[in-house]
């Protein structure tokens, strides 16, 4: 394994081994303490421009499952088409894996995607040091490599690039046509389980860019996806949001990005957390009951619940920090969550969240 370094962008470094493709990377690097989920998490197009740390130290161990298509033409069991994370750090990679599912280990997969892999780092200090600093770029520096292929630019901000744009469709694409109710699904990095989630419903799905114009066409609700970067790069989204709304009082939900486009056309500012909400275990209690549920979560961003329109409320709140999981329309059948409600991977117990989308339809 060929040594490679992470130098963070506050000068901070950290040496570890290289198991996957040998290329110098730059990235905001992020940490997730999930336990698992690895091959779910890579590719999540919400981790797009980002290198993702994993705080549970063993990682490859049950190896990635086939890159197998449905007929519908979604994978089986990846989140999108490709690895979408810059690089994934971890602390003790597992080159051997035993797993009834995995066809491939996590190292070939990487190489194969072009897609550098870390081990030997303390992914707990590292941590540490994210948690205190917040959220930084880095860069992966990989030893022997030819002087004249090192890069030495400075560190290109992260909110600087409009990520939704990158990872968005390009065209409308439909899934189980034919079906009884139509949902046009505004794609900012969808993840393949949120189509999933809408088609078992029996829904026809419409997923269009994340810029299209919907508001003409013919359907019965609005669902805004997930996706990476900052939400104030996308104002020609939100700006369809608000013709939309102005239009109409058809259902719209959203989850993560699509929680803070809706904030947005509703009047709330967006802020960045200082080291975001990425595992399987977040807690968020729905306001004005007792109730409280365990989610997957990936974002950087939040809501500003005090800048919200006055005819809006909170819908959900985070235990940890007090920040917003969630708004709803006081009036009209408008919500969202900023947790993953199909949680792939991660708890499934709040996919009602797609009941209540599909009941208001």
């Amino acid at each position: 394994m060929k040594k490679v370094t992470l130098v963070l962008q506050d000068g901070t470094t950290f040496e570890g081994k290289s198991f996957g493709y040998e290329h110098q990377t730059v990235g905001e690097v992020v940490f997730n303490t999930a336990m698992m989920g690895y091959p779910e998490s890579l590719t999540d197009p919400s981790y797009a421009g980002q290198m993702m740390v994993l705080t549970y130290p063993l990682v490859g161990n049950y190896g990635v499952p086939p890159f197998t298509i449905e007929p519908d033409g979604i994978p089986t069991f990846m989140e999108s088409e490709r690895i979408h994370a810059a690089a994934i750090i971890v602390s003790d990679y597992s080159a051997e894996y035993s797993h009834w599912n995995a066809c491939e280990s996590l190292a070939d997969w990487l190489k194969r995607e072009k897609v550098p892999g870390v081990t030997g780092i303390d992914t707990r200090q590292l941590t540490k040091v994210l948690r205190e600093h917040g959220v930084m770029m880095g860069r992966l520096e990989f030893a022997e490599t030819d002087e004249a292929q090192k890069s030495h630019e400075p560190y290109k901000s992260y909110e600087d690039i409009n990520w939704v744009e990158r990872v968005s469709c390009k065209d409308v694409m439909r899934y189980n046509e034919g079906a009884g109710r139509k949902v046009v699904l505004v794609d900012c990095g969808v993840k393949n389980n949120i189509i999933r989630c809408l088609v078992k419903r029996n829904v026809e799905v419409i997923r269009v860019p994340w810029n299209y114009d919907y508001t003409s066409m013919d359907f019965d609700g609005l669902f805004l996806a997930n996706g990476p970067g900052d939400p104030d790069r996308c104002s020609e989204a939100v700006d369809i949001i608000r013709k939309q709304m102005d239009m109409s009082r058809k259902p719209i939900c959203g989850i993560c990005m699509g929680n803070q486009l809706l904030a947005k056309a509703g009047g709330a500012t967006i802020y960045k957390l200082k080291y975001g909400h990425r595992s399987h275990n977040q807690p968020v209690r729905e306001v004005g009951t007792n109730r409280c549920y365990v989610t997957s979560q990936n974002h950087g961003y939040a809501v500003d619940a005090s800048t919200l329109g006055r005819e809006w409320r909170e819908l959900f709140v985070n235990m940890n920090d007090g920040s917003n999981e969630g708004i709803r329309h006081q009036t009209n059948p408008w919500f969202s969550s900023q947790f993953h409600p199909e949680a792939c991977s991660g708890p499934v117990d709040t996919e009602f969240m797609f009941d209540r989308f599909i009941e208001a339809l």
